[in-house]
């Protein structure tokens, strides 16, 4: 290898630096846990509650579309930004399901080849060096990290438990909005499990008004809600003139390897969105987007999903709670979070999530995903691998059993 390649790397991906940190990546650190214990322990179960992807395949009628679909002659060419069948089909699906009507599909919706892309890509759209992106933490991370990319600076909002896991929009200081441009959210929240209000959002429109705002919600769990039926930031007044919404098929129709969600909302950012996508990849296979045409004309898929995940959330919250665990039942996605313990009563102490995960994993195979960034907590994934009813009841007693004789310390 070219001896001149290592000094040639960006800065923002570390420049000279790059390849030699010995930081490793906690879920990657994770990955590595796992197989070492699994490895010191042949024959002995790994109760995964970490991963954060569903354990069920697309249901029937989504891949038999697809099959049917991937064998057209006309769906064989590039998608561009989409097709129009799609956005119309996702204009009705916000309507029907989240009661957002009036969604022009020509103009205010375009498809994505998985949320995370979409994500990557709106930094691109408003960020220039010295500009402000606004983030909520804990959080999925991947607007922050463009932003930085090209030059932004990153604003993080906590969430805490005492606030319900929703941000103090009232604690951002003036000199901070000043340069901001971007706020990031999202709901029902990775990795807290918390929902947004109608009230809630009522402010982020005013507030987005009142500092010249784009707002970009993330709402790839906006479907597995419980108790109280599925909202969208763009069914609020006013919401369309400040912001997107950004929807994924992933976790709502079990099509996490599909990659396919849309962008919607206002036609500025929509439009904006468009020209920096179509410089960044040719679209998502045609028939993968008319296999999503039925997902979304489809919701029953969802509520049946989502039956699975408040069946088991509930006998989660229940399971740790016995144990010690400070848990409420989320009202929406599929996580669980909660406080770490502090210690064992053996005597072993934690100073972090990240300990706790990793002791978990070395010493009673159990996966979580820690959290260290607005306290230390925990989270717990309602889609561990479980045959059945029986089988889930089966798991979350080994997890009891298991957690129990630890005598946790919180």
């Amino acid at each position: 290898m070219a001896a001149y390649i290592q000094a040639r790397f960006a800065e923002r991906i570390g420049g000279a630096r790059f390849g030699k940190s010995t930081k490793i990546y906690k879920f990657e650190k994770i990955k590595r846990a796992k197989a070492a214990a699994q490895q010191a322990n042949p024959g002995m179960e790994l109760l995964d509650f970490g991963v954060g992807e569903p354990d069920q395949m697309a249901f029937p009628g989504v891949v038999e579309t697809l099959q049917r679909e991937a064998a057209r002659w006309e769906n064989r060419g590039y998608a561009d930004n989409g097709i129009g069948e799609f956005q119309t089909a996702a204009a009705r699906y916000l309507d029907r399901v989240f009661g957002a009507p009036g969604i022009d599909p020509q103009g205010e919706v375009l498809h994505c080849i998985g949320a995370k892309p979409a994500l990557a890509m709106l930094p691109a759209c408003f960020i220039d060096p010295g500009d402000v992106a606004i983030v909520t933490v804990p959080g999925y991370p991947v607007l922050a990290t463009h932003t930085r990319w090209y030059g932004g600076r990153v604003v993080e909002l906590p969430l805490t438990q005492e606030h319900h896991y929703l941000p103090d929009l009232s604690a951002l200081k003036a000199s901070d909005l000043k340069r901001a441009k971007l706020l990031y959210l999202n709901y029902p929240n990775n990795p807290t499990g918390a929902s947004a209000t109608r009230e809630f959002y009522q402010e982020v429109v005013r507030f987005a008004k009142q500092h010249k705002l784009i707002v970009v919600v993330d709402a790839a769990y906006a479907g597995l809600t419980y108790g109280e039926p599925p909202m969208s930031f763009l069914s609020i007044p006013g919401a369309k003139d400040v912001g997107v919404e950004l929807h994924s098929l992933s976790k709502a129709f079990n099509m996490t390897g599909w990659r396919l969600g849309f962008v919607a909302g206002n036609p500025l950012v929509v439009s904006a969105f468009g020209m920096v996508k179509d410089n960044c990849d040719s679209g998502q296979f045609q028939a993968i987007q008319r296999a999503g045409i039925y997902a979304l004309e489809h919701p029953e898929i969802t509520a049946e999903i989502g039956k699975k995940y408040e069946r088991r959330l509930r006998r989660l919250t229940d399971t740790l709670g016995a144990i010690g665990f400070d848990v409420t039942m989320p009202r929406g996605s599929f996580f669980l979070y909660t406080r770490a313990p502090k210690a064992t009563k053996g005597g072993r102490r934690f100073k972090a999530a990240e300990d706790v995960s990793q002791f978990l994993i070395a010493e009673r195979l159990i996966s979580t995903v820690p959290w260290d960034d607005v306290g230390h907590y925990l989270r717990f994934s309602a889609t561990f691998l479980a045959k059945d009813d029986a089988d889930e009841r089966r798991v979350l007693d080994e997890l009891k059993t298991r957690l129990s004789d630890l005598a946790l310390v919180f």
